[in-house]
């Protein structure tokens, strides 16, 4: 069960594609299930109010996730492996600590909204971020990234000129 790649974009590693990719699926599976599992308990639990914390909690966290995967693309972009280690790192970590202070201020602009039910809110965004992880687990786990291309002895020879100890 491989993924059909496509041509990497200049720049790209062609191994990265299908991983981010299915990263991009799996959360927005996950979005979907949080916006229809998340609104109907916040509406049962707190009402109209309920629903709207759901929703907001599960929208920013697609939109972390959103963040993540272009950060991604970027430094891919950037960052040329090996030279670029520190440039593609750099992006990553950087794009963490936006979302962390972005959620920060959220969290603070947030709390005290009468429109708001902060225990859904809270408990939506806590179980979208898990569901996050084990999305980025999973994509990271059935992708398959070639990182080292290498000849072996006797490959590209015709069967007739392989010896026995090529098999």
């Amino acid at each position: 069960m491989t993924e059909n790649t496509t041509a990497p974009v200049a720049g790209e590693s062609p191994g990265d594609q299908p991983v981010i990719r299915r990263a991009i699926r799996y959360g927005i599976i996950l979005t979907i299930a949080v916006l229809v599992i998340g609104g109907i308990i916040g509406f049962l639990v707190g009402g109209v109010l309920g629903l709207v914390s759901a929703f907001l909690g599960a929208g920013i966290t697609a939109f972390f996730m959103g963040l993540t995967a272009v950060s991604f693309l970027i430094a891919g972009r950037l960052g040329k492996l090996p030279e670029g280690i520190a440039i593609y790192y750099g992006i990553i970590l950087g794009t963490f600590f936006v979302k962390f202070i972005i959620f920060i201020a959220l969290v603070i602009a947030l709390r005290s909204a009468a429109w708001l039910n902060p225990t859904v809110f809270g408990l939506t965004t806590i179980a979208a971020v898990l569901g996050t992880l084990v999305v980025d687990v999973l994509a990271l786990q059935r992708g398959r990234v070639t990182y080292v291309e290498a000849k072996l002895p006797g490959d590209g020879a015709s069967p007739a000129d392989k010896s026995s100890q090529d098999s």
